[in-house]
């Protein structure tokens, strides 16, 4: 291992033990944030009301000093209220541009399922292209950009899928569920004493790093040594699942890419420099899961996405380390 991935992954595990600090006990979810955020990618997190999807990533811009803005989702945004748009200056008699809350680095996209689909789409370009275009004209997003989403499960009220095109750009999927009774007594205790905040507030939180500093670890991510026969099993795993009889809908091959990519920010963050077939394992569920689609006699029988994905972690052979 050199110095370099020894320096990364002790700044990542710096930046994991101040997030592990508000969100209690959910090590997993704040390792797969920091892995998505490294990489590149977007990351839509579904979880009830009240588990801490909010507090995650307002925690994640305090650690990181990160321009952060948050857009609450509701039915009647407007696509511009997302982007911004062009307002006419009486004085000058010329239109000037209006920045939307999109032009950040962290964007919190709260409940983005309450959204129509017409305001849905307008985030579909600022996700891929990491541009906004207003009134024709183009402006470039200062990088990292990552769009952080939140949605409530689909059966709650009020609440509409989202276009498959649009899930098919988040890089991972996340999901959260309730503490474990240990974590969530601690996590009462806490806040009782005054050391957790009941409230959307990271301010107790230390800054680690910078943009500056996430772009670098980025850097070295790519640098991982990732084998031909790891590419090969990532990639028979993803062909697995276009071939499974449960299945109506596998992986594309943007899945393939994001499980080689953030395989390596997984070994990175384990302190190799080079990719492990355990690697790949850890990131298949957050990569796959909101990109197949059970077939309707699968559902009846009672499987879902996540049996299935189990199911083909056994099936599919590994490469011996």
């Amino acid at each position: 291992m050199t110095s370099q991935t020894e320096q990364a992954s002790a700044l990542a595990g710096r930046i994991e033990d101040q997030l592990n600090q508000v969100l209690v006990g959910q090590p997993a979810i704040t390792r797969q944030v920091m892995i998505a955020l490294i990489t590149g990618g977007h990351v839509l997190i579904e979880g009830v009301p009240g588990l801490g999807k909010t507090l995650l990533a307002r925690s994640l811009a305090r650690v990181l000093e990160l321009d952060f803005q948050r857009i609450q989702f509701t039915p009647d945004l407007m696509p511009s209220d997302v982007t911004g748009h062009a307002l006419f200056d009486s004085q000058s008699g010329d239109f000037r541009i209006r920045k939307g809350p999109a032009f950040t680095n962290l964007l919190l996209a709260d409940e983005i399922n309450r959204a129509p689909a017409k305001t849905q789409a307008a985030l579909l370009e600022v996700m891929q292209e990491r541009q906004i275009t207003i009134e024709g004209e183009s402006f470039a997003l200062e990088p990292p950009f990552v769009v952080l989403a939140t949605q409530n499960p689909l059966d709650q009220e009020g609440t509409y899928p989202l276009p498959e095109a649009e899930l098919d750009r988040f890089l991972f999927k996340i999901l959260i569920d309730y503490p474990d009774q240990e974590h969530e007594s601690r996590m009462v205790e806490m806040v009782l004493d005054g050391r957790l905040p009941d409230s959307l507030n990271a301010a107790q939180l230390t800054p680690v790093t910078d943009a500056a500093g996430i772009l670098e670890l980025s850097r070295c991510a790519e640098q991982v040594l990732i084998d031909p026969a790891i590419v090969d099993y990532l990639l028979r795993l993803v062909r697995a699942t276009r071939e499974h009889p449960s299945l109506i809908q596998g992986g594309s091959p943007r899945a393939s890419i994001a499980l080689a990519r953030t395989a390596k920010t997984q070994a990175l963050l384990s302190g190799r420099d080079f990719v492990v077939p355990d690697d790949v394992k850890q990131v298949a569920a957050p990569v796959l899961r909101h990109r197949l689609r059970l077939g309707v006699d699968a559902e009846l029988e009672g499987q879902t996405v996540e049996s299935v994905l189990a199911q083909l972690l056994e099936q599919v052979e590994a490469p011996r380390q």
